[in-house]
């Protein structure tokens, strides 16, 4: 009973603990607008600090607990990293997330994990890897919320190899998920699915597969959500995804120059996710260079485009 009770010992009380879960969610509360270096250089000052907690006396419970929220961390950390186009160190730093989540048996840890590969293969191309991750997602999750995320991934991934009822299907068991899952306590946190966040990523599909009333629909709703009452962007990065997604429906309608205005505010957002934004960006730039190759405007927004893309 001694040794039981010594090992149940901790030199850090309940409310430091507390107070590290409260710090992380903030922190992730904060990915969709903060400047990326500076919350990701907060981000790292405390995976260093819950680093050296594990060298202090912590209890079984404490010890697990402050291993699953620095796998929270390094999750976020890795988002922040590939936002800033250093595709490396965002790869080293999700599986170093997935190794956390393994040892503490963190069902959210894993299965996001397995979202940020899926969403990692999806800006590249690799969309046969993006359902691969999506399921070995949705697998070690369990009942998490994170599978209404992957769903929604796959989902995007079956929209761009033209499958449009595995699409469908994809969506609709997310959907299903969703609908399943109490309203989330704090929807501000990247690692939260809420109801409009599932609408932003169905909007991408029905861009893709050419459904512009639909997408259009969706895109003015997600940008309506991310906007405070007193207009201040919750959410900068998913209203930059849809005015592209305005931009690709107005080019296909023959709007040139509502296409081009759309598309260069989607750009020059101080906020942004570079893999992302240059995705979903390609697709207002093959409507524009199929349908007004010779117009100059649509040249110069190319352009602006492809220095994006070269300058992140």
């Amino acid at each position: 009973m001694e040794i039981v009770s010594r090992l149940q010992e901790s030199s850090v009380n309940a409310a430091t603990i507390n107070a590290l879960k409260i710090t992380v969610d903030r922190l992730c509360s904060e990915y969709a607008h903060s400047r990326p270096g500076e919350l990701l250089t907060e981000g790292r000052q405390w995976l260093r600090r819950i680093v050296e907690m594990q060298e202090g006396r912590l209890s079984f419970s404490q010890r697990r607990e402050t291993l699953e929220l620095a796998g929270w961390l390094a999750l976020l950390v890795g988002c922040l990293e590939y936002d800033m186009g250093d595709k490396r160190a965002a790869e080293a730093t999700r599986r170093a997330a997935l190794h956390l989540g393994q040892e503490v048996e963190s069902a959210g840890v894993l299965g996001w994990s397995h979202e940020m590969r899926a969403w990692f293969s999806l800006t590249s191309g690799d969309y046969r890897g993006v359902v691969a991750a999506a399921r070995s997602g949705a697998e070690a999750a369990g009942n998490h919320s994170v599978v209404v995320q992957l769903a929604a991934q796959e989902a995007k991934a079956w929209a761009r190899m033209g499958g449009r009822k595995e699409m469908d299907t994809a969506l609709e068991r997310g959907r299903v998920l969703l609908e399943s899952l109490p309203y989330p306590e704090n929807i501000n946190n990247h690692f939260v699915v809420d109801p409009l966040k599932f609408d932003f990523y169905v909007m991408d599909c029905y861009r893709k597969v050419g459904e512009d009333r639909l997408a259009s629909a969706l895109a003015d709703e997600v940008i309506h959500g991310a906007v405070d009452f007193n207009g201040a962007e919750r959410a900068p990065m998913r209203i930059a995804e849809a005015k592209v997604t305005l931009g690709v429906a107005a080019a296909r309608a023959g709007d040139l120059e509502g296409a081009i205005l759309l598309g260069r505010q989607a750009l020059n957002g101080e906020r942004k996710s570079l893999p992302s934004l240059a995705m979903v960006s390609q697709d207002l730039a093959g409507v524009l260079a199929d349908r007004f190759s010779n117009a100059p405007e649509a040249a110069s927004y190319l352009d602006q485009l492809q220095e994006i893309k070269r300058n992140p």
